[in-house]
């Protein structure tokens, strides 16, 4: 590939200019860079911060896509939209769905169905997961941010890990939370006796979780209905913080709070709210999805 700088692209960094050119993700154009596979006018750059000026030839081998195993389209996965523009979309997860493949699991997961309906996001993000920026577990339901450009997949990473991003779930744990509100201060990591299971220890990230009482039940056992706010995103985290203060999340057969008193198949945990500046444009944004009817069944069965 050879390509003349244009003037609405004089100044603009390498690494980027190379990502737009190409479709390439910013990590696999600074990669490019890296390799020394970049030259300007003749000369190879290894910086990716290098500024190109307004008619510098710019000159690459555009490598052959990289197939990821797995990653294929599939129409027949649900996407439901609650917002959409040329960067960011948002969709309302339902529960069972998983969010990327993994070990044993190649298709019929969100990112099939997303690439069915959106196949430019295959370059954006990681090859194995394109467009997500984070997840919800399987059994949970509720809003999730996918990143639909490069520029917002970049944005919407940084916000997260600067904790940005204000999400908000709601939840039903076993027991009465006496406190109002409260908030979990404890890091979570991997189980060292069970590594499909995660738990609060000191070898753990850094993780809290704020909640507020909404309603105690009495019947057919005392129940704490909550909200939870994040401001950082363990996997798991709000159920083994919850688990950790004795009042699992009701349906949560991994951690203790799958009961005969209350039969749920799935976590009582839906993500109900997030609010944000878009990741391009800056501008403030918020969303809300309502409780699912089989939560909504629940909460009305008690007392």
């Amino acid at each position: 590939m050879r390509e003349t700088v244009p003037q609405a692209l004089a100044g603009e960094r390498l690494d980027r200019l190379v990502s737009m050119l190409t479709g390439c993700s910013r990590a696999d154009a600074a990669a490019l860079v890296d390799e020394g596979a970049v030259a300007v006018d003749g000369r190879p750059v290894i910086t990716r911060s290098y500024r190109v000026v307004e008619g510098a030839v710019v000159e690459l081998e555009v490598p052959a896509p990289v197939e990821v195993p797995g990653l294929e389209p599939d129409p027949d996965v649900p996407v439901p939209v609650v917002y959409e523009d040329a960067d960011l979309l948002v969709i309302d997860k339902p529960a069972g769905l998983v969010v990327h493949p993994g070990a044993g699991l190649a298709t019929g997961t969100l990112v099939n169905g997303l690439l069915a309906r959106y196949p430019g996001i295959a370059g954006i993000g990681q090859p194995d997961r394109p467009g997500i920026v984070h997840r919800l577990d399987k059994g949970t339901s509720g809003l999730m941010l996918v990143a639909l450009s490069e520029p917002a997949y970049e944005g919407l990473v940084a916000m997260l890990a600067a904790h940005e991003v204000h999400r908000r779930y709601h939840a039903l744990v076993w027991g009465h939370v006496e406190a109002p509100s409260g908030m979990i201060d404890a890091p979570v990591g991997r189980s060292t006796r069970d590594r499909t299971r995660m738990a609060v220890t000191v070898r753990g990230k850094p993780a809290a979780t704020y909640y507020d009482v909404v309603r105690r039940f009495d019947q057919p056992a005392p129940l704490t209905e909550l909200t939870c706010t994040l401001t950082t995103g363990r996997t798991h985290q709000i159920r083994v913080h919850m688990t950790s203060i004795g009042h699992a999340v009701v349906g949560d057969e991994r951690y203790s709070g799958a009961r005969q008193s209350l039969p749920l198949d799935r976590p009582f945990l839906h993500s109900e709210h997030l609010a944000l500046e878009h990741p391009v444009t800056d501008a403030s944004v918020t969303f809300d999805s309502p409780l699912p009817p089989d939560l909504t069944a629940i909460l009305d069965g008690l007392d």
